[in-house]
């Protein structure tokens, strides 16, 4: 049988995410008005941790239990895995007895390994190199607010991350441009990530240079997990670089805030921002549910008639 794993951003051409995001659109709303609408009955999603989580977890689990399926956690503090079990083996096992799996860990390379050794599609919940879902989640919620991302600026601001990866992959699908502004040190590596030119970003040394003009600015915590030892010292190297409301008003005046979640109000954003008008955190948070309900329906039964 024929299947796709969703790795990173871009495994899935622009079809395909105009077909999930209306697929969300639909799943959302039915959920909005308490209508059941279950297609993974019976259907069951492996969830392995090696990171921990909050909204990874809760979308997941939520959003399965949700289609009708069932959701089993596994970390791998609590399995073979974390005994050195091989990958590939458990790849082997696990995806005999689930429909589909999520993992969410440190090293690219794992998710690869696994999904390469796996009889069912395989999603990426989050990597020390992408995190699609979440940018998955966070175009969905542009749209929701300003229609298509076509043509625009997205402004991203701090550490050159698996989510500032993720973004300029996905500015070449939807044909926007990122302007990415880093400390000395932290720039980004285009050719890592598939990127063979920049016409779809722009780097500037500057912050707030990078953000004059933008349609949608952005950012993520300064120390991501399994770096908490440079702490200390990415405090120094970004102290320049948070996003507070001065910072703000050099994006255009309807622009978009956005932050995948949890926040340090004071490092990496200010609170008068995170909390602000133009902040829709929130809503690109809940839209985790909706996108990722979309899109564990495409993977395991691809693409559906209109309801």
């Amino acid at each position: 049988m024929q299947f796709k794993h969703f790795l990173q951003f871009s495994d899935f051409n622009r079809e395909e995410y105009e077909y999930i995001f209306e697929r969300a659109r639909w799943i959302k709303h039915e959920f909005k008005q308490y209508r059941q609408y279950w297609p993974l009955t019976d259907r069951t999603l492996a969830m392995i941790f090696d990171k921990n989580s909050t909204r990874t977890r809760l979308s997941f689990e939520a959003g399965m239990l949700q289609l009708g399926g069932a959701a089993i956690y596994l970390s791998t503090r609590d399995t073979q895995l974390g005994r050195g079990e091989p990958v590939e083996d458990a790849a082997k096992v696990i995806s005999r007895m689930v429909d589909l799996i999520m993992i969410r860990t440190y090293e690219h390379d794992i998710i690869k390994r696994f999904a390469e050794n796996s009889r069912v599609p395989v999603i990426n919940g989050l990597t020390d190199k992408y995190h699609p879902c979440q940018i998955m989640s966070d175009i969905f919620t542009y749209t929701e607010y300003r229609g298509g991302i076509s043509g625009k600026i997205v402004a991203w601001i701090g550490d050159a991350n698996n989510m500032c990866n993720t973004w300029l992959q996905a500015a070449k699908i939807f044909d926007f441009k990122v302007h990415v502004s880093t400390p000395p040190g932290y720039d980004i590596c285009p050719e890592q990530i598939g990127l063979i030119d920049a016409t779809h970003y722009e780097i500037f040394s500057s912050p707030r240079k990078a953000v004059m003009g933008a349609d949608l600015v952005t950012t993520d915590v300064w120390t991501s997990m399994g770096f908490e030892e440079e702490t200390e010292q990415r405090k120094n190297d970004f102290a320049e670089f948070c996003v507070n409301a001065e910072m703000m008003a050099l994006a255009k005046k309807d622009a978009l805030f956005m932050h995948c979640l949890p926040a340090h109000r004071g490092e990496e954003v200010s609170a008068e921002v995170l909390e602000g008008p133009q902040s829709v955190v929130w809503d690109e948070a809940e839209n985790r549910l909706h996108t990722q309900k979309a899109l564990m329906e495409y993977l395991l039964l691809g693409k559906l008639a209109g309801n």
